[in-house]
């Protein structure tokens, strides 16, 4: 099998899943699914994520600041259900493909569902239309996802964090 690095030091495997079932995309809407069906047919399993299924904490600050900064993500409780159902889902797949949006907030969600998911080989895909032809484009060029863009977004997503933790208290002295 293909090593590839992945972020903080981590290494995916990469090989394709022995599977018998339908191939899975798992978008964010539950509006592209419907529309992506009739686009794609029988031969595809499509499922949507809600958004994110993973985040900082809600009631710590979830960063270690001693350690590079790194981020503690938990699982949505909101999500939990909806990831025993993709698990479900992607454990009979011969194929998973995560086309989330394709910016880096989706790239993101790309990311922390296939943390989530424990895959092997995320594959990506980047609808920028939803057409029958667009679709089917996109499906001949996966790629895997971009972690320049979700260490972007994580970065983002821990300075919000940090300022609001400092902030927050000081506004609510006032």
């Amino acid at each position: 099998p293909v090593v590839k690095k992945q972020a903080e030091g981590r290494k995916a495997v990469v090989k394709k899943k022995s599977g018998d079932g339908k191939s899975v995309i798992i978008v964010e809407s539950p509006a592209k699914t419907r529309t992506l069906k009739n686009f794609l047919g029988d031969d595809y399993e499509i499922l949507a994520s809600m958004g994110h299924v993973r985040d900082l904490p809600q009631k710590e600050r979830g960063v270690d600041i001693d350690h590079s900064f790194k981020p503690t993500y938990v699982t949505i409780t909101q999500r939990k259900p909806l990831l025993t159902k993709l698990r479900a889902a992607v454990k009979q797949a011969k194929e998973v493909y995560l086309a989330s949006d394709p910016d880096r907030e989706g790239e993101a969600i790309a990311w922390h569902l296939a943390e989530a998911l424990k895959l092997t080989d995320p594959q990506r895909l980047e609808f920028h239309e939803i057409t029958r032809d667009a679709a089917r484009a996109d499906l001949e060029h996966p790629r895997p996802i971009d972690m320049h863009l979700v260490d972007a977004q994580q970065a983002r997503r821990v300075l919000d964090r940090l300022v609001g933790y400092t902030i927050s208290p000081l506004l609510y002295k006032n």
